[in-house]
């Protein structure tokens, strides 16, 4: 895909999946929903080696309908990575605008006759519901009725069906790819610690005094970006899900924070040693093999990503 468009770009993925882009010598064009988040995406961009003078910025909302239609207009390609940035119990809150943003988008993409979208969704879409034996891959839906199921999971359940529903009834001749990564973590070019990064500062400052009992999938931004532009690029990938993780077994929070008191030494002795109290969770199995047989995914191995990720917060000042 030679121009394309990748929406939230001053995101912890979508600045790397842009710089990515960029440095392949695609044209790209990113959503902001304001001139405000310009120059901090910008820097994050050149931190990363890429080229910006090209890069072309369109202003749109994910609650609204304003401006989508342009920032569709005339790509071979979306990226849809934007998801609403609410930190909010209540669920309509959350759920409502992911779902309807991610509708705005496929709307725009069908119309402006864009010929596929990939769609970023999350494993919390797959493995938020309760099986005898957790052991998941693409087939697998957490289950929107599950009780007790939180916002965040919900609206990527909620949203990633509805993004299916409307390319099988209305979506004409617009491809739909979705991929499915598991905590993401690696590497950061903004100067923003959000989402899992936040985790990484919490047990590097002392702040995190316990951790949760929890156990999951670690994915490097920086693969979950590379398996995005392979998603677009794989004919065979249309109609497809694919999840991210790198290999070997998954970890819990005291597992990560081991392995930054191993690997990092003074830099770690703040980091926790306890776990919250709790029931110690059950066993989890992930699968990535469709995303290595069909689109070339080679993972870091999870250890890499979890020092690096501490590296590179240190050397941002954030950590």
């Amino acid at each position: 895909m030679s121009r394309v468009l990748v929406t939230g770009g001053n995101g912890y993925l979508g600045t790397r999946l842009i710089a990515d882009l960029l440095l392949g010598d695609a044209e790209v064009r990113t959503t902001l929903r304001s001139a405000a988040g310009e120059p901090a995406m910008r820097e994050a961009l050149r931190r990363a080696g890429a080229d910006d003078s090209g890069l072309e910025v369109a202003y749109a909302s994910l609650t609204e309908d304003e401006g989508w239609a342009s920032a569709a207009a005339g790509v071979d390609g979306v990226y849809h990575v934007a998801s609403p940035m609410i930190q909010s119990a209540n669920v309509d809150e959350v759920v409502v605008p992911a779902r309807d943003g991610a509708l705005r988008v496929l709307r725009a993409a069908r119309d402006a006759g864009v010929p596929r979208v990939v769609l970023t969704s999350s494993f919390a879409a797959i493995g938020y519901s309760p099986k005898p034996v957790r052991d998941y891959d693409e087939s697998d839906w957490t289950d929107p009725s599950t009780p007790g199921l939180a916002a965040y999971p919900l609206s990527k359940a909620v949203a990633e069906r509805a993004a299916w529903h409307f390319i099988e009834s209305e979506g004409g001749d617009t491809e739909l790819v979705v991929i499915n990564p598991t905590w993401i973590a690696g590497p950061t070019l903004t100067t923003d610690a959000r989402s899992s990064l936040q985790f990484f500062t919490g047990m590097l400052s002392g702040a995190l005094t316990q951790v949760p009992r929890q156990r999951f999938g670690i994915a490097d931004v920086r693969d979950v970006s590379s398996v995005h532009i392979a998603a677009m690029n794989t004919p065979e990938a249309a109609g497809k899900r694919y999840l991210a993780l790198a290999d070997g077994p998954t970890l819990t929070f005291l597992e990560v924070a081991q392995v930054l008191r191993d690997r990092l030494g003074a830099v770690a002795e703040r980091v926790p040693t306890e776990e919250l109290p709790g029931e110690e969770p059950a066993p989890l199995v992930i699968h990535n093999e469709r995303a290595k047989a069909e689109l070339g995914f080679r993972p870091r191995p999870a250890v890499d990503t979890i020092v690096e990720t501490a590296e590179s917060l240190r050397e941002l000042g954030l950590a």
